[in-house]
């Protein structure tokens, strides 16, 4: 959008328009007078909101004149942009901000941000409320109009979020080795028809093929580069406590797991083999038993269900692992479908995420310490949560527990076995 250089100059000759703000910058010091955080939040807000736009910084709007922003201050202003996105929106934006030089009246070039925001698959908030860009300005929604966006942009509640277009993704974000793990061996197809046959890609409103959030779950190294927050957060701590009493470090280890999903569930399970502390008690005819405090088996089916039924309409929120010495706490973003509750898990199935699960579901384990129960990463007969309570019990003596955090967040806390340590 407004992408050359051609482009803007003309752009800017004629004026702001639905899709295009233009900012002179002020400063006052060694700090931008204007425009503040919350303006740009604001404007960046109600272009994802619409169809998307270019803030251009460093350009007078009633008078079309390229000022330009001192090369000196460009990290300032940057800042100052990725900190409206990040701190002033919910959920935040990953807007590109360009920095390029456009000619001033006299013809001398003047260095400027360009600022590309995208029609997003969410609704975002601002300051100024939840605003919309209608011809050359920002304005609030009104009702009606902030229910329909709801409503269509939140079509996890409707078709599955999972089946839906991403925005400035584009094939080529796609590993073809990845993705072509689930295409038929042989086929005459193009590479953009086979992967909407597996829903990991779709035609936007525009016609452009674009990944969906399955795709790009499944077939990108970096999904949360456009998916923010998909991946899982995985932390070891010291003792029983997030933060202990007394000094000394309080993590053991820490890992931000990212990959295509089948890749952060193999991992994740590593993460809590390597970090778990295994006890171990003598036999009473002598001899020494390890035995290690989870089953691996009940947390691979746990991890496996945070990341496949997690709402991934959730922009920012992540898959949460967290480790201690007496129990496993998982939580996963969202609300349960449908009406199921944390009482009525081990009894009911309802999949959020209907390509994701088809996807996984033809995926190896490819782990022989998880592979003993079946050969494939997801299973349709829903018996995932039985076997995560059954077997962690067996384990422990005391049964998993599930709970809703907010009704905006599932928590599952596997309790560890109690041995006796070996004198």
């Amino acid at each position: 959008m407004l992408a050359t250089r051609a482009e803007l100059i003309e752009k800017i000759r004629l004026g702001e328009d639905s899709f295009l703000e233009l900012k002179q910058v002020k400063f006052a010091g060694g700090k931008v007078r204007g425009p503040t955080q919350e303006d740009l939040a604001d404007e960046l807000a109600a272009f994802a909101n619409s169809a998307g736009g270019v803030v251009l910084l460093g350009v007078e709007d009633k008078s079309r004149e390229v000022l330009g922003i001192p090369a000196e201050r460009l990290d300032t202003v940057e800042a100052l942009v990725r900190q409206a996105c990040e701190d002033s929106v919910k959920p935040p934006l990953a807007p590109i901000i360009e920095r390029i030089t456009l000619p001033d009246l006299s013809g001398a070039e003047q260095p400027v941000i360009r600022v590309e925001v995208a029609r997003s698959l969410f609704v975002h908030q601002s300051p100024g409320g939840y605003l919309h860009r209608v011809g050359s300005s920002k304005r609030p929604m009104p009702p009606d109009h902030l229910a329909r966006l709801f409503q269509q942009r939140s079509q996890s509640r409707l078709i599955r979020f999972d089946e839906t277009p991403v925005p400035r993704a584009t094939l080529s974000d796609l590993d073809e080795a990845l993705w072509r793990r689930f295409a038929p061996a042989q086929s005459a197809d193009a590479p953009e028809v086979l992967l909407s046959k597996l829903a990991m890609a779709a035609q936007d409103e525009q016609g452009v093929w674009r990944p969906t959030v399955a795709g790009l779950l499944m077939a990108s190294s970096q999904p949360e580069r456009h998916l923010p927050g998909a991946i899982v957060q995985a932390v070891a701590y010291v003792g029983t406590e997030v933060v202990p009493t007394g000094e000394g470090v309080y993590q053991r280890d820490a890992q931000d797991i990212t990959g295509p999903l089948d890749e952060q569930i193999r991992a994740a399970c590593a993460f809590v083999r390597k970090n778990m502390q295994v006890a171990a008690y003598k036999r009473a005819g002598g001899g020494r038993v390890d035995v290690p405090p989870f089953d691996m088996t009940a947390v691979f089916e746990a991890v496996t269900n945070a990341v496949a039924h997690r709402d991934y309409s959730m922009a920012g929120a992540k898959v949460r692992l967290r480790l201690f010495d007496d129990r496993l706490e998982l939580f996963s973003p969202g609300m349960l479908p449908n009406t199921m509750t944390p009482e009525s898990l081990p009894f009911r199935q309802a999949a959020r995420n209907e390509v994701l699960t088809s996807l996984l579901a033809r995926c190896p384990i490819g782990d022989v310490g998880l592979a003993s129960h079946r050969s494939h990463i997801m299973d349709k007969r829903g018996e995932g949560v039985s076997i995560i309570l059954t077997r962690s019990e067996q384990l422990s003596g005391k049964r998993p527990e599930y709970r809703l955090n907010d009704d905006s967040e599932l928590m599952l806390t596997i309790f560890a076995a109690r041995m006796e340590q070996e004198a």
